[in-house]
């Protein structure tokens, strides 16, 4: 039974410039990045590669459209290697990037075409949130169907995967918050899956602790003190994406999919939508289970004297960071909330699998109708 698995090596560097000191970036490499993250940080290194702006192709999260008129755009450029700098969306895209032939997204995720990867790829996450410079996992929107699908092979491994706290200092706030949540949800899901076991819990509880423990400093000390231990962070964030990258996400990620797909939301703040609410639903359907030792671990760090109202707690906690909205807020509608239930049970079995109990469609009905 194979326990786990890191197929990047891991490297830290202060700053770009001792970065491209170690890879040496040139004429035969591709970087995808935001043009902000060039003018600032590379174009005083006066590099030969290939730069390619995610933000030319849209502004939204990664979709099969965007990805296949980029494979459109690259068809006769000569790249070697990958290099992926920036949040979700780059890096989801530059995984593709690595694959022989420029296929038609969908028909790879839909597994019709073979996947023989041929290229090197370098990833440098520029959030807090994403983990998926450790994963072997592509999220996208697919537009025929109105929500994400995710692709999981290990031809979509990066060689390395490469932190630069530099780049995550000038994250604004609200993404800082979006995309930290979203690394705790990876470290908590990833904890209570069926898949996880002592080597991922490892990393799972040191992720849960360094995130909490930096959000009560920031409630306590103010937002500005997030840039003093984005380090922190941005480590957090790498042990997360260890962790469910071994072990697998479950339903919260899995309900989020739809609002995201439908309603453009991004999948940060999708993910903290529906967070608590489904770790409230796993609790009552079996308290006695793994989430117990998790829940002490919360309860433990928010200084609760009980478990009884660890999610309410933890709630408070998120809502003094950033306010959660309703569902309807981004525009759902309420006939929606059946639509949504069956688009999780039909396109994200793949997650489901993970969840720490079985969910009805009943209980996503439900968890959907109270956040409504």
């Amino acid at each position: 039974m194979k326990l786990f698995q890191l197929v990047p090596q891991i490297h830290r560097f202060n700053d770009v410039g001792e970065f491209n000191g170690f890879f040496n970036i040139g004429a035969d490499d591709l970087v995808l990045t935001h043009e902000f993250f060039y003018d600032a940080f590379m174009r005083p290194l006066n590099l030969s590669a290939t730069f390619l702006f995610q933000e030319k192709y849209g502004t939204s999260e990664p979709s099969n459209v965007m990805i296949d008129q980029i494979f459109a755009d690259l068809k006769d450029v000569h790249y070697e290697r990958v290099f992926a700098i920036g949040g979700g969306t780059v890096i989801d895209i530059a995984k593709l990037l690595v694959l022989k032939g420029s296929h038609c997204v969908l028909d790879l995720f839909e597994r019709k075409v073979p996947l023989v990867k041929e290229k090197q790829l370098i990833i440098v996450p520029t959030t807090c949130g994403t983990g998926s410079e450790v994963t072997n996992l592509s999220i996208v929107e697919i537009k025929e169907k109105q929500t994400k699908m995710g692709l999981g092979a290990e031809e979509l491994n990066a060689d390395y995967a490469v932190l630069i706290p530099e780049l995550v200092k000038g994250l604004p706030y609200k993404f800082f918050v979006y995309s930290s949540v979203d690394s705790l949800i990876h470290a908590i899901e990833s904890y209570v899956s069926p898949r996880a076991n002592c080597y991922t819990e490892l990393f799972s509880i040191k992720a849960i602790e360094m995130i909490i423990k930096g959000y009560m400093e920031i409630l306590e000390k103010g937002q500005e003190h997030r840039l003093q231990i984005i380090e922190d962070f941005l480590t957090a964030s790498n042990y997360a994406g260890v962790a469910f990258g071994n072990a697998g996400v479950g339903a919260v990620h899995a309900l989020s999919y739809p609002l995201g797909g439908k309603y453009h939301v991004p999948h940060g703040e999708a993910n903290c939508e529906f967070f608590t609410e489904v770790f409230k639903t796993y609790n009552r359907l079996n308290p006695d289970g793994k989430i117990k030792s998790v829940n002490a671990l919360i309860a433990e760090m928010l200084g609760l004297e009980s478990t009884e109202n660890v999610y309410n707690e933890l709630d408070n906690l998120l809502n003094k960071l950033l306010p959660k909205k309703p569902l309807r807020e981004y525009g759902m509608k309420e006939d929606e909330i059946a639509r949504f239930t069956e688009a999780v049970i039909n396109t994200q079995q793949r997650l489901l699998g993970n969840n720490y109990v079985p969910l009805s469609r009943e209980e996503i009905y439900g968890i959907y109708n109270r956040l409504y």
